[in-house]
């Protein structure tokens, strides 16, 4: 996901749960991101020397997808992920008709039983075909803006939407096994969309213990690493997220020390000031959720490094393990 300009607000400095649990979640994110500057300076891959004051008005604009024309597919070859370096290879049956979310199996067993978790894949492989029914304006409680876009791409036409349905698959697999009830807000099941405010809505019908939406960035070139998007305080029409706040940026701080460990990526150099959290009150699917809720831009599609792993089947893997072992992290306190 690309966007130009965004209403920035810094972190609060304050925790939302106090006792032995602030002083856990006070660490974490410090804690992984000193672990990053070691990996780093003993040779890991991490930042490419990018102006580490860039600011978020250089990225693309995310009702775009550079540098294709409206209606026609991603730029390059082909989108789909490679299958013979770690992705599973997986094509999901689409039947135009459907409008309900991709829901698991029931699960019985693990320490995850009874938690409802969602995933929410950014954008749709068919968005493109559909522009006229994309640009639909919906309400977000503070504004109105586009039901959703058609995301962004490698320049070598490996597109968003395809990322993050193959790592929502991954996590799927994942949190299932550690006994979660999983549900995807579309899973090329449909020919668009879900719009931003259906997919809030498909989190808070299922009453998710945790809701995470999938992304990458479309910025500039130079412009590496991940961040997480966390609600900022919202009341105003249909939005009021002062109740999640708070277990929001919990979920968040916990994915990003999981995200780092398990890639050893470093966090975003353009974005949250190298914190990987950055806090937003312009997206409708934070404003209008009623569970805890994030996103996570894994990487930045239009640099050539961060596409290098973000095309990488290996990589995706990692960074599903990150983000669920992140969710696996909040739900069970």
């Amino acid at each position: 996901m690309s966007y130009t300009g965004p209403d920035f607000d810094p972190p609060p400095s304050r925790r939302f749960r106090r006792g032995p649990l602030t002083v856990a979640l006070a660490a974490l994110v410090p804690g992984a991101l000193l672990g990053w500057a070691v990996y780093a300076t003993v040779g890991g891959s991490g930042d490419d020397g990018g102006d580490a004051s860039a600011s978020a008005g250089t990225s693309a604009s995310a009702s775009s997808l550079p540098p294709s024309s409206p209606g026609t597919p991603p730029p390059g070859g082909s989108d789909e992920p490679d299958g013979s370096d770690g992705s599973d290879g997986k094509k999901s049956s689409t039947s135009p008709g459907a409008t309900s979310p991709s829901a698991s199996a029931p699960v019985g067993t693990g320490p995850l039983r009874g938690k409802v978790v969602v995933i929410d894949p950014g954008h749709n492989p068919g968005n493109f075909r559909h522009t006229a029914e994309i640009n639909r304006q919906v309400d977000v409680g503070t504004h109105s803006k586009e039901c959703d876009t058609t995301g962004t791409s490698t320049d070598d036409g490996f597109s968003e939407a395809k990322f993050t349905l193959d790592v929502a698959h991954r996590m799927r697999a994942f949190l299932e096994g550690q006994g979660a009830t999983v549900k995807l807000t579309q899973d090329d099941d449909r020919p668009f969309g879900p719009c931003v405010d259906e997919r809030a809505r498909i989190g808070n019908e299922a009453e998710a213990d945790a809701v995470v939406s999938i992304h990458a960035d479309g910025s500039g070139t130079g412009n590496r690493g991940f961040h997480v998007i966390l609600p900022g305080s919202v009341d105003s029409g249909a939005a009021d997220t002062r109740a999640i706040v708070g277990p929001s940026r919990e979920l968040g701080e916990r994915i990003a020390g999981n995200f780092v460990r398990a890639t050893g990526n470093g966090p975003s150099n353009y974005v949250g000031g190298g914190t990987g959290l950055v806090t937003r009150k312009d997206l409708g699917g934070l404003n209008l959720s009623t569970v805890p809720k994030v996103f996570v831009e894994c990487g930045n599609m239009r640099d050539s490094k961060d596409a290098a792993l973000l095309t990488s089947g290996a990589w995706r893997q990692k960074a599903a393990q990150g983000i669920s072992e992140g969710i696996v992290s909040f739900l069970r306190g």
